[in-house]
């Protein structure tokens, strides 16, 4: 494919143009939304019509191509992403003799340092130490990236040497890491509506997430078990938050789950799976505050320390979101994704926005998604 063409990548200097403000009920209005998802990815990925559906199709391809090769590497695989502008899945590899197992199955390799799993140790690592830690440390997040063949730690505006004798407390392998100072200040989204409304105990709302057999799954952090929600009506059966970022809700006789997500402009996407994208691949979110907004994955397994704890194994995204957008849908085509959990920024200025990831909500709940 020969395209050239500028995904807005948000910089650490964007990422504190703006807080997320608590909004109202009756305060909060739709923004104007793309006619169709297809016409977001146009406008938010700077596509024509026949790029973003020859980008859908690539990307498909690589995130079946890419679950092939992370299981015939073994220890070799050093991660994948998809380079939009060639329209390839890219594999590292950490010996070039596999370099041909790469090619024959149609991807791109590379020679990279550090294994995939080597970098999952890393974030395995700082995860467990981050749970028996005092968190003075300044470090807001971080994250494994397969292009930057890296794990990634942020940290707050002069902070760099805290967060690097917080790495080295950790005593994980510091060979992959980096530090990064970064204005971003994640927090979560819960304060009014995303995706499909629905309210919790008569007063916080968020948004459904995707329908499973009973109800649907949302962010953890819009309520606990027990709690009551309207419009659907039903009640939280499970929740986790912090640590993950998911929960169920189990809907009352009357209300009918449907396998749909909202683009907010009088239609909806059929979701037809749940397989994973790659890591720059597109995807789209729905949300009632911003309406429909599109992005690239920017990496995966991301630590988020929000101002009520800690949550792992999130998904980096440059696409944008506000407040209210909590536990809406992400898609990748007609694949379900993920549901918001936070960021920073807002769709005016743009921002970072991470998703937990769906598949570990079904696993973890037992839960069986509705596809059409």
């Amino acid at each position: 494919m020969k395209r050239r063409f500028a995904t807005r990548i948000v910089g650490a200097a964007v990422l504190a143009a703006g807080t997320f403000a608590p909004m109202t009920v009756s305060a909060t209005t739709p923004q104007a939304a793309a006619a169709t998802p297809l016409e977001a990815m146009q406008r938010d990925l700077g596509l024509t019509r026949d790029q973003a559906l020859e980008q859908l199709d690539e990307q498909a391809q690589a995130a079946r191509t890419e679950q092939l090769l992370r299981g015939s590497l073994g220890e070799t695989y050093g991660g994948a992403f998809f380079d939009s502008q060639q329209g390839k899945l890219v594999v590292g590899v950490t010996d070039p003799a596999k370099f041909g197992d790469v090619q024959a199955a149609g991807a791109q390799p590379r020679t990279v340092r550090f294994s995939s799993s080597r970098l999952d140790d890393v974030v395995r690592g700082l995860n467990e130490y981050r749970t028996r830690a005092r968190d003075d440390s300044g470090v807001t997040g971080w994250y494994s990236s397969a292009r930057d063949n890296q794990v990634t730690v942020t940290a707050k505006p002069g902070a760099r040497a805290e967060a690097m004798r917080f790495v080295h407390d950790a005593g994980v392998d510091t060979a992959p890491v980096r530090v990064v100072e970064s204005r971003e200040t994640p927090r979560t989204l819960a304060d009014v509506i995303g995706g499909n409304a629905y309210t919790i105990n008569n007063s916080a709302r968020c948004s459904v997430g995707f329908s499973v057999d009973g109800g649907f799954v949302s962010a953890g952090h819009c309520g606990k078990p027990g709690d009551r929600t309207a419009t659907p009506s039903g009640s939280f059966q499970e929740s986790t938050f912090p640590g993950n970022d998911y929960s169920w809700v189990k809907v009352d006789s009357g209300e009918t789950p449907k396998p749909l997500v909202n683009n907010y402009q009088g239609g909806t996407v059929a979701v037809a799976g749940s397989n994973e994208a790659t890591e720059g691949a597109a995807v789209c979110r729905s949300g009632s505050t911003s309406g429909w907004h599109c992005g690239t994955i920017q990496a995966k397994n991301q630590t988020v320390q929000y101002p009520e704890g800690t949550v792992n194994g999130l998904t980096r995204t440059n696409a944008c979101a506000e407040p209210g957008d909590s536990g809406g849908s992400w898609l990748a085509g007609d694949q379900a994704q993920g549901v918001t959990s936070g960021g920073s920024g807002d769709c005016s200025s743009g921002g970072t926005t991470y998703f937990q990831p769906v598949n570990p909500i079904l696993q973890a709940y037992n839960l069986k998604l509705l596809t059409q």
